[in-house]
């Protein structure tokens, strides 16, 4: 196995940028003053990023990914983010249980 110099330092590059980039957030975010408005909205983040994960699943699998998907999106809505995923597996694991599927 030989290691191309170019692709190495590429993926050290990308690492390090990786790297610089959640720093510089961690960092920057000292400087920042957070209204309600903007709480709120960061609020809303996790949620939307685990709809956005679930959602091909939901579409293109079978009914009971199609119902988890439904009760994880409004466990989201009123639970932690834990507890939704928590309930989308539960019902899940029902749904495929009772089903068969």
């Amino acid at each position: 196995m030989t290691l191309d110099p170019n692709t190495f330092l590429a993926i050290v590059a990308m690492a390090v940028a990786t790297v610089l980039t959640r720093i510089s957030g961690l960092l920057l975010i000292r400087f920042v003053t957070i209204g309600p408005i903007q709480k709120r909205a960061l609020d809303a983040i996790p949620p939307a990023v685990l709809m956005a994960v679930i959602a091909p699943t939901a579409l293109v699998t079978g009914p009971a990914e199609t119902m988890a998907a439904l009760a994880t999106a409004l466990a989201a809505m009123r639970l932690p983010l834990l507890a939704a995923v928590a309930t989308g597996v539960i019902v899940v694991a029902v749904a495929r249980a009772s089903i068969g599927a």
